[in-house]
């Protein structure tokens, strides 16, 4: 068993701390898209981090007679799931697509502090170390005005374009169009920016979760627009009314209905953020005019 270390990580401006306990494998080695965010030893004061996760392999299962399924939900790579604690906080138990148990991982009703237990191989720990984090980060933050945003961003000239959609339909595809055609373009994250309200701003930060394509840049960006992805047989723009921007919004976050605090706290941030940004849908064929037009209708001058 590895003896205990301290890892300390910056993304989105918010510290995390993990504390690896007991473990098979270096936290820092199941974890490669982390490099860049690394803050070194300098994990910054109590009051600093967002949460802290202890990597414990020897964690149990909280007692049956002390939690309540809510349920198992499908993550598009895996199945998660949720109980809750009587005592307050959730139990999650990560499987990957293959349906084997990867991570326990237990929460407080804030998810200030956690506990993990990893389970398997390398690949399985580092599944299950990834999307708990991504968890924890998801519901730790939406009390403090960030959410993890399911989308696929775009910088250019210092502004930022964030894509949404289901998976497979092509947001991937619309930002590979503008980094390739237009000028200034560079990708900021394929799968999983965060979006942070500050002040009256709102910006957009790499991280290191992206899915499929490996873009984890420890950058941030002022967010001109959300665009959501809709194929069609020609390509136009149209612009969201308020009520078509909330869910739109909403529906691509990552949260937790059940939890009333949580989800009204992502409630809250979609509503600053629609008042300060555009929204859009792009009706469009996987061409290079689709990214012209959208790119004249949306783009900051």
């Amino acid at each position: 068993m590895n003896t205990e270390k301290d890892f300390y990580y910056i993304i989105a401006d918010f510290f995390i701390s993990i504390k690896q306990v007991n473990t098979l494998i270096d936290v820092e080695t199941l974890l490669p898209s982390f490099k860049g965010f690394s803050a070194g030893q300098d994990g910054g004061s109590d009051s600093d981090n967002l949460f802290r996760l202890s990597v414990d392999d020897k964690l149990g299962v909280v007692p049956q007679s002390s939690r309540k399924r809510i349920r198992t939900f499908d993550t598009g790579n895996g199945l998660t799931t949720v109980d809750s604690i009587t005592s307050g906080g959730y139990q999650f138990i990560i499987h990957d697509i293959y349906k084997r148990e990867c991570c326990l991982l237990v929460a407080n009703a804030d998810f200030s502090e956690l506990k993990c237990a990893l389970n398997g191989d390398y690949f399985m720990r580092s599944f299950g170390l990834n999307n708990a984090l991504m968890l924890s980060f998801a519901f730790a933050a939406s009390s403090h005005g960030a959410v993890l945003l399911h989308a696929s961003v775009v910088r250019q000239n210092g502004w930022a374009y964030a894509f949404t959609a289901p998976s497979g339909t092509g947001k991937s595809t619309q930002t590979g169009l503008w980094v390739r055609f237009l000028d200034g373009c560079d990708l900021i994250n394929d799968d999983s920016p965060v979006v942070r309200v500050i002040d009256d701003d709102v910006y957009i930060y790499g991280g290191p979760w992206s899915g499929k394509t490996p873009c984890y840049r420890r950058v941030r960006s002022r967010l001109a627009a959300i665009t959501k992805i809709s194929r069609a047989k020609e390509n136009s723009v149209d612009k969201m009314s308020v009520v078509e921007a909330f869910a739109t919004f909403v529906s691509a976050t990552s949260s937790m209905r059940w939890d009333n605090g949580i989800f009204d706290n992502i409630c809250d941030t979609a509503e600053k953020i629609i008042k300060r940004i555009s929204f859009y849908v792009l009706h469009c064929l996987p061409d290079k005019e689709s990214a012209e037009i959208c790119n004249r209708m949306i783009r900051k001058s």
